[in-house]
């Protein structure tokens, strides 16, 4: 195994109400063997903050990349990239020949606007949009988008789902990948918790989405926690929720 910028953090995370506490102790985020070394280096690259590297072992950068077939000379569409953690290591591992098209939800752009311009003036195969996702200008022939953290936020911030995805439907390649990762609800909650939790029934986004003509390729476990019982806002458990990591292709 390969070691990333390697960190050794303890944390007590407890849930009010619950009485449970949920921990990772003393871990080190080890880069698998069979990732690709473009991703392997984007994610082991010194240009990524301490901050960033800290949180890998909660993010699983290497494995998400690598199950997304993230390959050089991309065009990829990111969606909700406050903070620019996926963004760094996705424009490092595409290479100057692929393009990242980077955007935020107009209802950010007080807090998103100014470090995504600033993302974009030091990186050159990268562009920032303010731009609602349901009517954005997204590059034509696309090979994949990824949405980490944001579906639940549609609605709430004036976005319509079912548009949106029509609209990357159409603008990404045959063959295209729709990449989406969010905390999960209780099972059946649908949309119910979205606004108080922040958080979405996997279900309902697979719904959605295959709605809009993808298919769904992989449901997978990478983020999974089955000691979170999936009612609480995600903030105070810091990359310790139950997500669904849900790959949907264009046929």
């Amino acid at each position: 195994m390969k070691l990333n910028n390697s960190y050794v953090k303890i944390v007590g995370l407890a849930v009010l109400g619950l009485g449970i506490s949920y921990q990772a102790i003393a871990q080190e985020y080890m880069v698998p063997d069979n990732t690709p070394a473009h991703i392997l280096n984007a994610v082991e690259s010194n240009a990524r903050s301490d901050e960033d590297t800290a949180r890998d072992i909660n993010r699983l950068p290497a494995e998400i990349l690598t199950l997304a077939d993230l390959n050089q000379g991309d065009t990829i569409i990111e969606l909700s990239v406050l903070g620019q953690y996926y963004s760094t290591i996705i424009a490092s591992a595409i290479g100057a020949t692929g393009s990242l098209h980077m955007y935020d939800l107009v209802a950010f752009e007080g807090f998103g606007a100014e470090a995504g311009n600033a993302f974009a003036a030091a990186h050159a195969n990268t562009e920032y949009n303010l731009q609602d996702y349901d009517n954005a200008d997204y590059p034509n022939g696309a090979d994949a988008a990824y949405l980490i953290n944001g579906y639940h936020d549609l609605p709430e911030r004036g976005n319509d789902p079912v548009a949106m995805n029509e609209m990357l439907f159409a603008t990404l390649r045959s063959g295209g990948k729709f990449v989406v990762i969010d905390h999960k609800s209780v099972d059946g909650a649908g949309w119910s918790d979205a606004d108080t939790a922040h958080r979405i029934d996997a279900d309902t986004i697979i719904e959605e989405v295959t709605a809009a003509g993808f298919e769904l390729i992989a449901d997978s476990s990478l983020l999974a926690h089955p000691e979170d019982p999936r009612d609480a806002a995600p903030f105070s458990m810091r990359g310790l929720t139950d997500r669904a990591v849900l790959i949907f292709q264009k046929p």
